[in-house]
Parts: structure tokens; sequence; C-alpha cells
């Protein structure tokens, strides 16, 4: 194969892969998300339900971290089988200061598909790669670690 040929291929195949790493996705604000739209920051994905308190817990910690860091965005993901109003009545009690993202949880977002347990959570580069997965709970400073010793 042509040197020519062969590098195309790779920018090509590269570029394919790197797409399938996105999702859009609605957010309880109405607005639609997309994880393309992060590109250039680090993206806390982080998938939970009002059902698991893991996940519960993760929201204040989760919360302090998108606010405090201009280079790194959460998102979090409702894995659950659940109606607006109460998603907005549990955050109520639980208020998340990140964006709340609706997933249809048998048709999830391919880039990560469904979750073996909850919470889990990807963080992906600013390239649009998934770098890292925790599954069960994480802290703010677990990523921020994990970032300062790889990213």
């Amino acid at each position: 194969m042509k040197p020519t040929i062969l590098a195309l291929l790779i920018v090509f195949c590269s570029n394919l892969l790197a797409s399938e790493l996105d999702f859009s996705l609605t957010g309880l604000d109405g607005e639609l998300h997309r994880l393309s739209d992060y590109r250039g920051e680090w993206v806390v994905v982080n998938y939970w339900a009002t059902w698991c308190a893991p996940c519960r817990k993760e929201i204040p910690d989760l919360s302090q971290l998108h606010d405090s860091e201009g280079d790194i965005t959460v998102l979090g993901l409702a894995f659950e089988d659940n109606e607006i109003e109460a998603f907005e009545r549990f955050l109520q009690s639980y208020p998340a200061s990140y964006p709340i993202l609706l997933v249809d949880v048998y048709d999830p977002p391919e880039a990560f598909g469904a979750p073996r347990a909850l919470p889990t959570t990807h963080l992906v580069n600013g390239q649009g790669e998934n770098v890292h997965t925790w599954i069960g709970p994480v802290t703010g400073d677990m990523i921020r670690e994990w970032i300062a010793d790889n990213g």
C-alpha cells in the first residue's frame, strides 16, 4: 500500500474511533448535550440512579469538582426509568450543579453502553477518549489525582 493511502487510512480510522465516543442526550434542563461539545476539557461521565446510596453520596463532591475546576466538566447520566418530575424532586434533596442527562435504559449511549454497576464513572480526556473507568464510588480527589498522575 502506498504511504499516502496508508496515512489517509490511519487518519480516517482514528477519526472514526474518536467519533464513536460521542453521545447526544437531553438534560433535565431540556437542552441537548453532546459529549463532543466538551472537547478540549476533561469530562467526568457519571452513571447514577436515585435509588443508589453511593450515587447520592457522590453528588456533592462531584458538584464541587465541577464548580472548582475550569477544565473539568461533570455530566450526570441518570440511568433509571423514571419520570422527569421524580428526578426534579430528588434533586431538591440532592442538588447537583452539573448537567443531569436522561438515559434510556433500554438504549444507553453506544459510546459507553449500560453500566455493569452503579455508580460507574468514565473519565474522558480533551480528545474525546475514555482514559479511565471507575466502577463503584468515586471522589473528586480520586479524579484530580488520576489526571495529575496520568494527564
